[in-house]
């Protein structure tokens, strides 16, 4: 009689641990809904690609020309290395509040910030073909670092929302890969 107490008292009751596995959904031991595939899935992630490359040849723009951007807005070379600098000390403060932003408000609602962000830099950058509108340069750099934080952030969940177990490393693969 003391064996059964003594067994009863050392593990947990498994009716009880039975019960509150069948209210968690998705768990492990039970099957999922199968994820829907479209076909349109490809042209998705190609382009987030597009727009991800977009925002990766703003970062560096800049850098790459750097004597003639010198020349034309009558800046130093440490100035015209903040335009790519900016893009990573965007990153810093803004990962977190991103990172929630896509987890609470989606996917879509992010990427189209994102797109939004990163049109306006660039039409910013446009604004500024003025020798005395280095600072405009600099602003619309700015918003497209911050898209950029945006877009780092999407690869992963994009893959998981639209494409299959056996399909999300590829599909994150290539998302990323625009960026690169």
């Amino acid at each position: 009689m003391k064996d059964d107490q003594d067994t009863k008292e050392a593990g947990p009751d498994l009716s009880k641990v039975a019960k509150i596995q069948a209210d968690i959904p998705n768990r492990e031991c039970g099957s999922a809904p199968p994820t829907r595939l479209y076909k349109r899935r490809w042209v998705i992630v190609l382009l987030f690609s597009t727009y991800s490359l977009s925002n990766a040849y703003q970062w560096i723009q800049y850098g790459i020309i750097s004597n003639i951007i010198m020349k034309f807005y009558k800046v130093d070379g440490f100035a015209v290395d903040w335009l790519s600098m900016i893009y990573m000390l965007a990153y810093i403060p803004f990962i977190f509040p991103v990172t929630w932003l896509l987890e609470k408000l989606g996917l879509r609602f992010t990427a189209l910030v994102a797109n939004a962000l990163n049109c306006a830099g660039t039409w910013i950058k446009v604004a500024s073909a003025r020798p005395d509108l280095f600072w405009v340069t600099l602003l619309g750099q700015s918003a497209s670092a911050v898209a950029q934080v945006f877009i780092l952030g999407i690869p992963s969940s994009l893959a998981s929302v639209w494409f299959g177990a056996e399909e999300v490393s590829t599909a994150c693969s290539i998302g990323v890969f625009g960026n690169q």
